[in-house]
C-alpha cells in the first residue's frame, strides 16, 4: 500500500471535502442507481457519523452529452444507500453554496452541483496550477481536509482530484484505499501459484497494453471480445474484422506490430477461443469452430461453449485471477456464456480475484452472482488499466505527497 493517509487517520470534528466518483447512467433524464453509490456510501457514512462536517464534490457526464445533467438526483439515491440525509445546493464554490458550507453542523452531508459545470475542473493541468484557480482557492479556506475517494478517476489530472491536496491535509476514503489495494496486487503481489489474467471488452488498445506489461507477472492470458478476434486475426484466421461495427480494423492497424510480437514470443501464454458466438438467421444463438471460419460475414458476439470450457480449468488451477473486460455482448443474454462462465468459474475457486471495469461487474449482478464470491470487484475503467499497468495514478500521488507533506512538518 502507498503511505497516504485515510479517514481513520483525520482529527475529530473536521470540516472535510469529499470527492466521490457517481458517475452515472442517465436513461430519459433519470440518473440510474448502481454500485458507486452504494460503495461510497460507506465513506459518506463513517464521515457523518464520526461527527465530521461533509461536503461532496463529484461530477456526471461531460459538457454537450445527454448524461451532462445536476447531481441533484444524485443526491437522494447516495441518501438512500449512506442511511443519512444528503442535501443539495444547485452550485459549486458561488455564494450559494459558501452559505450552505458554512451553515453546516457536525454530522451534516452536503452534494455541490457538478463539478464539470464550472470552467476551471476540466482541463488538464498540472496540480499546481489547479491548486491556483478560483474554484480551488475558493472552496479550500472553508475546510481543514480534503478527502479523495474516486478512485476510479484518480488517473485524471482535474481540479477537484489533484487541485485541492495541495491547498488541504489528504486522506483516503473507502473506495480509495480498497480499489487501489486490489487493482496493484498484480503488480506488487507475490503468489506462489499460477495468475491468470481474462482478457476482452472491445477497447483492445488498453488491453494490449496490459498484456505486454504484465507479461511476466502473468502465467496464462485467456483471450475474448475485440483483443481476442484481434488475437485471432494475427495468428491467420479470417476474424477480428469490421462487419456492422468500427471496432476492429483501427485497433489492429494500431497494434498489429504489438499483436504479432506477443503472439511470437509468448505464444504458450496466451490461450485463444477456439469457437464463437454469432445471431443465427431465427434469431438464436449461433456457434462455429474457429477452424471453420472461411470469411468473417457477420458479427461475432461472444466467444464459443466449448472456448468456455477450455478456459474454465485453467482457471480453478490459479491462484490469482484478473479481469478486465467481458468476453462477450453478455447484456444480451444469448451472448452471455462467455462473459458468465468464466466469472462462475472464478466464483467457484479459492482464488485471490479482481473483476475491473464498471461494465464487466455488471454481469456479477445482472446474472445472479454472489459479489462476495469474489476478493475484490472494482468500479474503475481508466484507473484499473492504470494501476494494472504501474503508470502513475495523478491523484493518488497527491494523497502519497500530501502525507509526506503533513508527516514533515
Amino acid at each position: 500500500m502507498p503511505s497516504f493517509r485515510t479517514i481513520d487517520d483525520l482529527p475529530a470534528e473536521q470540516r472535510v471535502l469529499v470527492r466521490l466518483d457517481l458517475n452515472s447512467p442517465v436513461e430519459d433524464g433519470v440518473v440510474q442507481d448502481n454500485r458507486r453509490f452504494s460503495r461510497h456510501a460507506e465513506t459518506v457514512a463513517d464521515l457523518a457519523n464520526a461527527g465530521h462536517r461533509v461536503v461532496l464534490m463529484a461530477h456526471q457526464g461531460r459538457p454537450g452529452r445527454d448524461t451532462f445533467v445536476s447531481l441533484e438526483q444524485h443526491a437522494d439515491i447516495l441518501a438512500d444507500h449512506a442511511g443519512v440525509d444528503v442535501d443539495f445546493v444547485l452550485d459549486t464554490f458561488g455564494e450559494d453554496a459558501i452559505s450552505a458550507i458554512r451553515a453546516l453542523d457536525a454530522g451534516d452531508v452536503l452534494l455541490l452541483e457538478n463539478t464539470r459545470m464550472t470552467d476551471d475542473e476540466l482541463p488538464e493541468k498540472d496540480p499546481e496550477e489547479h491548486a491556483a484557480s478560483d474554484f480551488v482557492e475558493t472552496l479550500a479556506p472553508e475546510f481543514d481536509a480534503y478527502v479523495n475517494d474516486a478512485y476510479s478517476a484518480a488517473h485524471r489530472k482535474h481540479a477537484s482530484l489533484v487541485g485541492f491536496p495541495l491547498r488541504l491535509p489528504g486522506y483516503a476514503g473507502r473506495v480509495m484505499a480498497t480499489e487501489y489495494e486490489a487493482n496493484t496486487a498484480i503488480a506488487d503481489r507475490e503468489f506462489d501459484g499460477n495468475v491468470t489474467m481474462v482478457v476482452g471488452g472491445t477497447k483492445a488498445t488498453d488491453v494490449i497494453g496490459v498484456m505486454e506489461a504484465l507479461d511476466e507477472k502473468v502465467d496464462q492470458f485467456l483471450l475474448g471480445g475485440v483483443a481476442g478476434e484481434l488475437f485471432l486475426r494475427a495468428a491467420g484466421y479470417p476474424v477480428g474484422e469490421d462487419v456492422e461495427t468500427d471496432l476492429f480494423d483501427e485497433q489492429w492497424a494500431a497494434n498489429e506490430e504489438t499483436i504479432r510480437s506477443v503472439l511470437e514470443q509468448r505464444r504458450d501464454q496466451v490461450t485463444l477461443a477456439t469457437d464463437l458466438a454469432y445471431e443465427d438467421p431465427d434469431g438464436d444463438r449461433g456457434e462455429v469452430a474457429v477452424d471453420d471460419v472461411t470469411e468473417k460475414t457477420q458479427s461475432f458476439l461472444d466467444v464459443g461453449t466449448e472456448t468456455v470450457e477450455t478456459y474454465a480449468p485453467i482457471i480453478r488451477d490459479s491462484e490469482a485471477v484478473f479481469v478486465k473486460g467481458a468476453l462477450g455482448v453478455f447484456e444480451d443474454e444469448r451472448f452471455s456464456v462467455g462473459t458468465v462462465g468464466v466469472l462462475e468459474a472464478i466464483a467457484e475457486t479459492d482464488c485471490f480475484s479482481v473483476v475491473g471495469g464498471g461494465d464487466t461487474s455488471r454481469a456479477i449482478t445482472m446474472y445472479g452472482m454472489d459479489e462476495a464470491d469474489f476478493s475484490h470487484v472494482s468500479i474503475a475503467g481508466g484507473a484499473y488499466i492504470r494501476a494494472l499497468t504501474g503508470e502513475p495514478l495523478p491523484a493518488v500521488e497527491l494523497l502519497v505527497r500530501s502525507a509526506e507533506d503533513g508527516a514533515a512538518r
